[in-house]
């Protein structure tokens, strides 16, 4: 589910609670600092009450929706420890609400409004996900995966090796000892300028022509396998290059695809729901100086 952005407003009092001094922090690695209680299993059920606050309940669904806020992510801390950061938190916020709540804080108009809207936005959150998740069906992302591969056209990509030096005099003695036997590899270890794939033997591995600037990308799509070319001038240097293999871009798999595909439906069905609603809508806007409205919006 989208975190609400009410729940990214973690407090001062969490973040206190991650740094590397306070007592918790300080344990020793596999042992608990004084005084913390047991962590609380992600088995137990979601209504176990871990804590009160002035007889007030934490339950560890309390806990889970705590710990699904970005700002209390904590990393680097072990799970035992994050639940009893999360209990910690809990009950400062719990402390501090009823506080807040004895202030009368609540009863402001602005305090209102933020409440209002907050709710407005954690339902449209809610909403989205919803009718998201009646979209991305295996289903429909097969189809959407299967209309996708049919309009792919064939395309070739090489896997080559450079050399990169200076000059071009550099470059044509280079040319010249590779294509008289010596070891191409051997040779871009010792005197490539492109520390990328220096270590590697001068290896690109496999590249379609487009992923290349153009005069490197001309030279290595004429190369047959095999072949070594004469100097090419880009403007990061002068090159050597030698093709090892070509061949037709394999098609991406479903399963390489289904992550890209599964946001792509989500996307799109959200921003479907929202249309529709707007269109469904009646919506009547001032202008941006406060005129009377011009009359139903029907597009977003």
């Amino acid at each position: 589910m989208p975190i609400p952005f009410s729940l990214r407003r973690a407090s001062a009092l969490a973040l206190i609670l991650a740094l590397p001094g306070t007592a918790l922090a300080q344990a020793p690695a596999g042992q608990k600092a004084p005084g913390t209680p047991a962590p609380v299993s992600a088995a137990v059920p979601p209504e176990t009450v871990v804590a009160r606050v002035n007889g007030q309940a934490i339950t560890a669904a309390d806990l889970a929706l705590a710990g699904e806020d970005p700002a209390l992510s904590l990393p680097g801390v072990d799970e035992g420890a994050k639940q009893n950061l999360l209990v910690d938190y809990m009950i400062d916020l719990k402390v501090g609400a009823q506080a807040a709540e004895a202030a009368k804080v609540g009863d402001s108009p602005e305090f209102k409004r933020k409440l209002a809207y907050f709710r407005d936005k954690l339902l449209l959150d809610d909403y989205l996900e919803r009718e998201a998740k009646k979209a991305v069906t295996p289903e429909a992302a097969k189809a959407l995966y299967d209309q996708t591969v049919k309009s792919m056209k064939p395309e070739e990509e090489v896997r080559a090796r450079h050399i990169l030096v200076e000059s071009e005099d550099e470059a044509k003695k280079i040319a010249a000892r590779v294509k008289g036997g010596e070891d191409f590899a051997k040779i871009a270890g010792e005197v490539s300028k492109d520390p990328g794939s220096k270590t590697e033997g001068g290896d690109l591995g496999w590249f379609t022509q487009e992923r290349m600037v153009k005069p490197f990308a001309d030279a290595a799509f004429k190369l047959a396998p095999g072949q070594v070319s004469d100097p090419v001038k880009t403007q990061f240097g002068w090159h050597v290059l030698r093709v090892e293999e070509k061949r037709t871009k394999p098609v991406p798999t479903f399963d390489e695809m289904k992550e890209q595909i599964d946001q792509y439906l989500t996307r799109k069905a959200q921003q479907d729901t929202i249309v529709k609603l707007r269109e469904a809508a009646k919506v009547e806007r001032s202008g941006s100086s406060g005129s009377p409205a011009s009359g139903d919006a029907k597009k977003p």
